[in-house]
Parts: C-alpha cells; structure tokens; sequence
C-alpha cells in the first residue's frame, strides 16, 4: 500500500451550500497531484489534478474572472 502526505492549502465556502477543500497530496514515489474536494451537505466530489492539468484548469478560470464585471 502506498503512503500519501496530504498538505492542507486551502479551505473556503462555495455558492449554494458548498465547502471547497484543496490539498497536494505527495506520494511515496514523489509523484505530487493537486486534490479538490467540493463538498455538499452528505456529497463529496473529489478531483486529483496533476500540475499540467491545474494550470490549464487555472488560466480558463483566471480568463473567465476576467471577463466578468469588475467585482466591487
């Protein structure tokens, strides 16, 4: 069985009721992924990202946010 560290990133609450976990979780092996973890209420959704596919993930956000209205 493989060992994972898990280091906490961040913790913040999400529109409709949702509460958004991030960690990296690090492998024996070294090998690291980004894991999202969207609760909501009883339901998990869990996401393990590796950096190429956060980043691609992290631009499309970023240039949505920049699109909007300006935020006040």
């Amino acid at each position: 069985m493989s060992q994972q560290i898990i280091t906490p990133l961040d913790e913040f609450p999400a529109p409709f009721n949702k509460q958004i976990k991030v960690q990296e979780v690090t492998y024996d092996n070294g090998f690291k992924l980004m894991r999202i973890q969207i609760r909501e209420g009883k339901r998990f959704t869990t996401l393990e990202l590796d950096a190429d596919t956060a980043h691609k993930w992290g631009q499309l956000m970023l240039h949505w946010v920049e699109s909007q209205s300006p935020i006040v």
